[in-house]
């Protein structure tokens, strides 16, 4: 049954991925990476919640693995971070390049400290 509740999470967390990335192109055209960092941040909200704030939300280890794992996992995406940061190194568009990796990376480490902190 793990592999179900990752399964079904994960399906659920690409969806909103996905989601998001339609979404965020509705309104921003531009070249900073802007859907996969939101996607990110929110993965990481949602992760640090369930993790440091509310964890006893999850009350058995299938909830762990539809949620963290799953969804969590199925919304951030290291992969597109790290393909869409190399593109913008391949086009010279170094300052955005720098950027991405310093606003996600610190972003979201600062998302789970804060919300360990408040807990």
């Amino acid at each position: 049954m793990s592999f179900f509740w990752v399964f079904i999470g994960g399906g659920i967390g690409a969806l909103l991925r996905f989601v998001v990335g339609k979404t965020t192109s509705l309104f921003y055209a531009g070249v900073f990476p802007l859907a996969t960092l939101l996607a990110n941040v929110i993965s990481c909200v949602l992760f640090g919640l369930l993790v440091y704030k509310y964890p006893n939300a999850l009350t058995s280890n299938s909830a762990k693995l539809f949620f963290v794992t799953g969804v969590c996992g199925g919304f951030s995406t290291f992969s597109t971070f790290s393909f869409e940061t190399f593109e913008l190194l391949k086009n010279g568009q170094w300052p955005w390049a720098v950027a991405n990796v310093l606003v996600s990376v610190l972003a979201c480490l600062a998302i789970l400290y804060l919300v360990y902190k408040a807990q």
